[in-house]
């Protein structure tokens, strides 16, 4: 039902609607019914709709861009689930909320503020559906990403995918030095990666030495806490990995990775200040218990004396 609201103003001989208390019986009252379509407008909607579409619309993917705006993220599909209607011009980003690699590209949509325009579509990976596939990605694996009526994976490649061919901050710097060091960085994450979890397994005794080579790549520019000086991919890169194994390397391996690593310390922290970033994260025990299932757990000492 629509509302009224009054707006009071004073018709004078000399023409002016700014009356002083004294003048107001020389003066005609003229009450004016504004109307207004919705009563449950609130007044932030109302300074929106003022703004106009359009401004609001640039407000809405700089908060979006900044990690301001949390959305309600939908619940996995699974076998049961029917998929969406694939091809339909509508960007997916086809992803599980525990995988580190599909959580790269989900920090990189959230930092670039495209909440509003690639859609979330997780996946149930112990329970997946046969239509993703058969439909959507054939190599079976998240995350992948339909675009323009393609079908893209692998986290690397999508995270400058999404860098290069959507709008919003740009997370790859221009400085030649930088942007060689970015690739190299960015090639090492899988050794990292192994190095780590090999130790993991108790098959391995680099997982030191990994942590040492992020250590003193955090040092390299000093124009900021990250691996570039500024906030880049190759943060998105390494964070969920790092995400993962700090609490699992304390809690069951007794190791603590930040222990005479201030670079990499600062880092973390850093990372946590991170809205975009925030909003992809799971529970530390979430991912110990997964982490404990992955690997066959051995005696604390084993572990620190590969170290």
């Amino acid at each position: 039902m629509a509302s009224l609201k009054s707006k009071v103003s004073y018709s004078c001989s000399n023409n002016t609607n700014s009356v002083p208390f004294y003048l107001s019986s020389f003066c005609k009252k003229v009450v004016t019914q504004i109307r207004f379509p919705n009563t449950t407008i609130s007044p932030p909607k109302l300074q929106l709709q003022a703004l106009g579409k359009a401004r609001a619309k640039v407000l809405l993917s700089a908060k979006m861009a900044a990690g301001t705006v949390n959305e309600v993220l939908p619940p996995p599909l699974d076998s049961s689930s029917e998929p969406p209607p694939v091809f339909d011009g509508t960007t997916r980003l086809y992803i599980s909320y525990t995988c580190p690699y599909a959580q790269r590209v989900w920090i990189t949509r959230n930092c670039k503020g495209l909440q509003d325009k690639i859609k979330l579509v997780p996946i149930d990976l112990q329970n997946r559906p046969a239509w993703y596939k058969e439909k959507v990605y054939s190599a079976n694996k998240v995350p992948s990403l339909e675009h323009n009526n393609e079908v893209k994976g692998e986290s690397l490649d999508l995270i400058k995918y999404i860098d290069s061919h959507f709008e919003g901050p740009s997370l790859f710097p221009h400085d030649p030095d930088k942007k060689e060091f970015a690739e190299e960085l960015l090639s090492y994450t899988d050794t990292f990666n192994k190095a780590v979890i090999s130790s993991f397994k108790g098959d391995g005794n680099e997982a030191g030495a990994a942590f040492d080579y992020i250590e003193t790549a955090l040092s390299k520019f000093g124009d900021g806490p990250f691996f570039l000086g500024q906030f880049s991919l190759v943060d998105i890169a390494y964070a969920p990995f790092i995400e993962r194994f700090q609490p699992f390397s304390l809690e069951v391996k007794k190791y603590d990775i930040i222990a005479g690593r201030p670079n990499l310390a600062a880092w973390i922290k850093e990372m946590d200040k991170n809205d975009a970033y925030k909003q992809t994260r799971r529970e530390p025990k979430e991912l110990v218990e997964i982490y404990k299932k992955r690997f066959t757990v051995f005696p604390p000492s084993l572990y620190t004396a590969h170290l």
